[in-house]
Parts: structure tokens; C-alpha cells; sequence
């Protein structure tokens, strides 16, 4: 663990004793001394950039923030509070990275900067704070964005669970691409980039609620570079969509809703790995609900589908690509599901939380 010291602090901090540890303490959330120490020794360690590092509250981009010419800016925020942190293929500084930029690159936007804020537990590990900062950083420099600006605030020891994280993304769209959860047409092909259900199973597992280990990692990851090329090579991609909660049928049916349309999807071509659907089956889940991080829905006209479903597959995180279904008519907005055995099933929403603590 690295050794912090605190060369800044005077006068009384609470909590006393003002010794300060390898554990986050009140005192680092007091604005003062602790505070900047724990900024500089800690954050900036791992997130440090010449505009975060400038220590003011908000970050002067001279004019970088604006969108070039023949572009809009696309903005997104979300919150991150996932149980366990750690999980196997990710944690939950890896998922506040990718999580963000995915959500600005499903409008087909380039993601270009972060922030973030920092909600820490008195007595949380600084050793596991440098982990979870240390992948945020490994995940920013995968997706090529920077963390521009960022908050730390503290609780009182049992007032939060560790640490939670909130994000928000900035990046920008050509004006021309119109890609959006309402633009599915009739007669579109619906694509999905892998199998499904790896990060619900992941976080179980991490949370010892199996009764049986597996070799099932998270899948998350920043897929802006998958989505960035993809819609410069097929300009007539419709919807991009990334199924996190709620799961792969939750995410289509709010599609459907959103163009007022239906969809059917085929259960053969659906990608699930073995190791998940057999925990799925010993569990009473249904994959189709679980959440994923690293997975995008492509809808897009028919025509080009199979192009687009080969250039997917020669992209990193794309590899496993499938057809999964059809947008097949106007409509008030259902997804349907022809199953492996013939027959037709209506898929609704997912109507509560299956998982809770997923992301």
C-alpha cells in the first residue's frame, strides 16, 4: 500500500484522534487540509491532467467543450453504486468509465471528456480507493477520454456502503447522424455485438450468491471506438442502444415503444455462454433480463445488415456478433420472441429489480 502523508494539516479535524490512516476519515471530507491532501497524494496520482489538475471547480476548455463546426454536443450522467466493487472482469471504477462514455456513444457521438464525483465511507481502504482510480484510468486511456473535473465528498461510517461514484460524459455528433431509440423502421435487422448476461452473473458470483463458482467474467467495457466506426461505415444505422439494466428485452421493448414498432427476435441466434445460461437455470433468471456492460443493439436497414454484422466481427468487443431479430411492423410498440420451439411469446418489461446493486 502506498504510504500517505499529510504535511499540509493544521489545526483540529474531525474525527480526533488527527492521526491520520490507510482509511478514509471524516477529516478528509472537510474541505480542508486532509481534503487536498487526499486529492493530491490520491487522485491526481492516478486521474491528473493539466485541466483537472488545475484545482479549480470547474474545468475552462477554452472553447474545446463546444462542438466543431457541423457538430452537437452529447451529454450524459449517470450514478454508479454496484455491490460488490470488485467483481470478476471489472469493478466499479471500470464501470463508471465505461458505462458513461457508452451511454454518449449510443447517439453515435465521439465521448471526449468525464467528470466525476465521489461519494467515500469513513473507514473505506485508501489501498482499494488506488485500485478502483487505478482502473478508472486504465479505462479512460482505453477510451481515449479524460476526467476534466471531479468532486470527493465523505459519510459517516455506516451512512453509505464504501464508495459510490457519479459520472457525466461530454462528447459530440455529427449533426447529419440521426441515431436514436426512435428511428427503428420496418423491416430493419436487429444486431447484437455478444452473448448476454455476463455481467449479472459476474456480480453474483462476486457477491457469493451461487453456491458454485464459474469461470463467468463481467463484460464491461468502452465500446465508443466499436460505435464510432461502425456508423462511419454504415451512415444508415437507425438505433444504437447498450442493454444494461433491465437486460437485452427491457432495452428492446423501450425501443419498440419509442418508434412504435415490433419487433421479433429469433431465441436460436440470441448468444448466450453455456457457463451463464446453466447458472440461469439452477437460479430460476432469465437472460434475456440480465444486465450487461460491454454489449450494444445495432438496428439498421436490411440491406446492409450482413456488412454491418461482418465489419462488427472484426472489431475488438464485436467479435461474436449476431442476428438476433427483425423490426417487422408499425405498431404501438411489442417485442416478440419466436422460441426454439415454434411458438410466439410476448417479452415485457422487466416489472422490478431482479438484481439490485447491479451497476
Amino acid at each position: 500500500m502506498t504510504e500517505h502523508t499529510y504535511p499540509n494539516l493544521q489545526g483540529p479535524v474531525c474525527p480526533l484522534p488527527l492521526q491520520p490512516g490507510p482509511q478514509i476519515v471524516i477529516g478528509h471530507g472537510s474541505g480542508g487540509g486532509m481534503t487536498h491532501d487526499l486529492i493530491v497524494n490520491v487522485f491526481q496520482k492516478y486521474l491528473g491532467n493539466a485541466i483537472l489538475n488545475a484545482g479549480n471547480d470547474s474545468a475552462r476548455l477554452n472553447g474545446g467543450l463546444a462542438a466543431p463546426p457541423g457538430f452537437q454536443l452529447v451529454i450524459s450522467t449517470d450514478a454508479h453504486v454496484v455491490f460488490p466493487l470488485f467483481f470478476p472482469g471489472g469493478d466499479i471504477g471500470r464501470l463508471s468509465v465505461c458505462g458513461t462514455v457508452n451511454d454518449v456513444a449510443m447517439l453515435g457521438a465521439e465521448p471526449r471528456y468525464l467528470t466525476a464525483s465521489f461519494i467515500l465511507e469513513e473507514g473505506f481502504s485508501i489501498g482499494e480507493l488506488e485500485s478502483v482510480l487505478a482502473s478508472m484510468r486504465e479505462a479512460c486511456a482505453e477510451a481515449g477520454v479524460s476526467i476534466i473535473a471531479a468532486d470527493t465528498k465523505v459519510t459517516e461510517k455506516g451512512k453509505s456502503d464504501k464508495l459510490f461514484i457519479s459520472t457525466t460524459g461530454i462528447g459530440w455528433a455529427p449533426n447529419d447522424r440521426a441515431v436514436s431509440g426512435n428511428q427503428a423502421q420496418p423491416g430493419d435487422a436487429v444486431l447484437i455485438s455478444g452473448p448476454l448476461g455476463n455481467h449479472g452473473i459476474a456480480v453474483l458470483q462476486a457477491r457469493g450468491n451461487l453456491g458454485f463458482q464459474s469461470d463467468v467474467r463481467s463484460d464491461t467495457a468502452p465500446l465508443n471506438h466499436l460505435t464510432q466506426g461502425l456508423c462511419a461505415a454504415f451512415p444508415d444505422v437507425h438505433v444504437l442502444r447498450d442493454p444494461t439494466r433491465g437486460g437485452l428485452a427491457t432495452t428492446l421493448v423501450e425501443i419498440a415503444a419509442q418508434s412504435g414498432v415490433t419487433i421479433q427476435l429469433d431465441e436460436k441466434e440470441i448468444p448466450i455462454d453455456t457457463p451463464v445460461r446453466s447458472a440461469c437455470d439452477l437460479l430460476g433468471l432469465d437472460p434475456l433480463y440480465l444486465a450487461n456492460e460491454g454489449k450494444v443493439i445495432v438496428i439498421l436497414p436490411e440491406e446492409t445488415a450482413e456488412a454491418a454484422l461482418q465489419y462488427m466481427r472484426g472489431q475488438k468487443y464485436g467479435e461474436v456478433a449476431r442476428r438476433i431479430g427483425t423490426v417487422v411492423s408499425r405498431s404501438s410498440g411489442q417485442l416478440l420472441l419466436r422460441t426454439a420451439l415454434g411458438t410466439t411469446r410476448v417479452l415485457d418489461m422487466l416489472a422490478g429489480e431482479m438484481l439490485p446493486r447491479i451497476c
